[in-house]
C-alpha cells in the first residue's frame, strides 16, 4: 500500500477538487443553504433543497474547518447550511421536513428522522467550530427527537399494518454515527450507552453468521422474513455500519467490536462485489433469488466510498493483506468509473458495467457528504499511520473468529 500516494489522492481531491465544486457552485449566496441539483459541470438542474443536504454539508464544511485548517470559506459555508436549516427545515411541532424549495417553504415531510440526525451532526460540529452554545443546543434537541422518533413506540407514525411485524437496521446504524459525532464535538459520553445498545441489537437481529449475510430488514427476535424485502441485502449499507462499528472498537480497543466490523465487511464483500465488471452490485438477495428493484446491478457512488473507508480501516486494524488488496480494487474501481476529470466531483449512477447512466453530480440523494466524507476520513487515517499504513501502535496479529449467533 503506496500511504503518501494515497494520502496525495484523497487529500487533493478533496481540497482541489470536490469541496471547491461545491463552494463555486452549490453554496446558494442568495437564499442560504445550498443546493444539490447539479449537471456535469455544475449548472443548476432544480433549486428544491434536500433537507438531509442541509445538515450532511454543514456538518462536512464545519468538519474542514475543526480538523484540517481555520477557513473562513469553510466557516461561511457551515454557517449558511445551519442556519438555513434551523430557520425553514422545522415544521411547527419541530420535527423536520425532508425538502423545501430554494427561499424555504415546505415541500415535503416524511415519516423517518434522517433530517433531525443530520441536522444534529451538522450543528454540533458547527457549535465546536464557533464556541455557540445555541447549536450545542439545537443538536442535542434533534439527536432526542431522533431517538424518540425511531425508537419509541408509537411516536413515529405506522409504515406497515401489524400484519409482518419488521424492524430496519437503518436506524440503528444512523444512531451509532451521530452518536458517534456528538460525542466528538459536544464531548457528551452520555451518547455511548446508544452506540452499545444499537451495536448489540445490530449483532443480535441483523448479523447472520451462518448465512455470512447483514439483513437490512428482519422480523420480531431477527427472523428472516421470506419475502422481497425481507431477503433484499445491500452490501453497500451493511458496509458502511461495518466501518461505524470499527471505528468505536479503535476508539476503545475493542477487539471483539473489530472482529463483529470486519465480519459484516467480509460477508457483504463477498456478497456484493461484481466478478464480471467489477465495483460494487447495489443489491442482492440473502439466497441468491431474482432481486425486485430493477436497480440492482447498477453502480451507485457511495457504497463505493463506504468500502473505501471500511477496507482501509480494517486493513489498518487487523494487517490481514486481503483489505489491502480489496481497498487497491474498490478505490482503483471508484476513480476509474465515477471520477470526471474534465470538470471534477464524481457521477453518482452507472450502469453495470460501470459505463455512465446520468451525467449529473447531484440531487436530492447525492451531494457534498459520502465522498468527501471517504476523501477526508481516510486522508486522515493514513495521514496518522506509519509508512506501512498500519498504526505505529497496532498489535499484528490474527483477528479470531466471531462467536455463532
Amino acid at each position: 500500500m503506496d500511504k503518501h500516494r494515497l494520502i496525495r489522492t484523497y487529500r487533493d481531491t478533496l481540497l482541489k477538487d470536490v469541496i471547491p465544486f461545491w463552494l463555486d457552485h452549490g453554496l446558494d449566496r442568495r437564499h442560504g443553504g445550498i443546493i444539490t441539483a447539479l449537471d456535469r459541470d455544475g449548472t443548476i438542474l432544480d433549486t428544491d433543497k434536500s433537507v438531509w443536504f442541509q445538515g450532511r454539508a454543514g456538518w462536512m464544511f464545519a468538519t474542514l474547518y475543526n480538523t484540517v485548517e481555520r477557513r473562513p470559506e469553510w466557516l461561511a459555508a457551515a454557517r449558511s447550511c445551519v442556519e438555513f436549516s434551523r430557520k425553514h427545515c422545522h415544521a411547527p411541532d419541530g420535527k423536520m421536513y425532508f425538502s423545501v424549495t430554494r427561499e424555504g417553504k415546505p415541500l415535503r415531510m416524511r415519516r423517518y428522522v434522517y433530517s433531525e440526525a443530520f441536522a444534529a451532526i451538522s450543528y454540533a460540529a458547527f457549535a465546536k467550530a464557533t464556541g455557540e452554545a445555541r447549536w450545542a443546543d439545537e443538536a442535542r434537541t434533534c439527536w432526542k427527537r431522533y431517538l424518540a422518533y425511531s425508537f419509541e413506540p408509537g411516536v413515529m407514525p405506522a409504515k406497515c399494518t401489524d400484519t409482518r411485524p419488521a424492524m430496519g437496521m437503518a436506524p440503528r446504524m444512523i444512531a451509532i454515527v451521530t452518536a458517534q459525532e456528538l460525542r466528538e464535538n459536544l464531548g457528551d459520553d452520555s451518547v455511548t450507552p446508544t452506540i452499545d445498545r444499537c451495536i448489540a441489537e445490530i449483532s443480535r437481529y441483523f448479523v447472520k453468521p451462518r448465512r455470512r449475510a447483514v439483513m437490512e430488514v428482519v422480523g420480531p427476535g431477527g427472523k428472516i422474513l421470506d419475502h422481497f424485502d425481507g431477503r433484499m441485502l445491500n452490501p453497500g449499507h451493511a458496509i458502511e455500519g461495518a466501518w461505524f462499528i470499527l471505528h468505536e472498537g479503535k476508539r476503545r480497543g475493542d477487539s471483539a467490536m473489530i472482529r463483529l466490523g470486519c465480519d459484516m465487511l467480509d460477508w457483504m464483500w463477498e456478497r456484493g462485489w461484481d466478478r464480471k465488471h467489477g465495483g460494487l452490485l447495489y443489491n442482492v438477495d440473502v439466497d441468491g433469488k431474482p432481486v425486485q428493484e430493477y436497480w440492482h446491478d447498477m453502480k451507485f457512488w457511495w457504497p463505493h466510498n463506504e468500502a473505501t473507508i471500511a477496507t482501509l480501516l480494517a486493513h489498518q486494524l487487523t494487517a490481514d493483506p486481503k483489505y489491502a488488496r480489496w481497498h487497491r480494487q474498490v478505490h482503483d474501481w471508484g476513480f476509474r468509473h465515477f471520477a470526471d476529470r474534465k470538470h471534477g466531483e464524481w457521477y453518482g449512477y452507472l450502469h453495470r458495467d460501470g459505463s455512465l447512466s446520468v451525467p449529473l453530480k447531484g440531487n436530492i440523494w447525492k451531494g457534498p457528504f459520502h465522498l468527501p466524507r471517504m476523501l477526508w476520513y481516510c486522508w486522515r487515517l493514513l495521514d496518522a499511520c506509519g509508512a506501512s499504513g498500519t498504526p505505529r501502535s497496532q498489535v499484528r496479529s490474527r483477528r479470531g473468529r466471531s462467536p455463532r449467533r
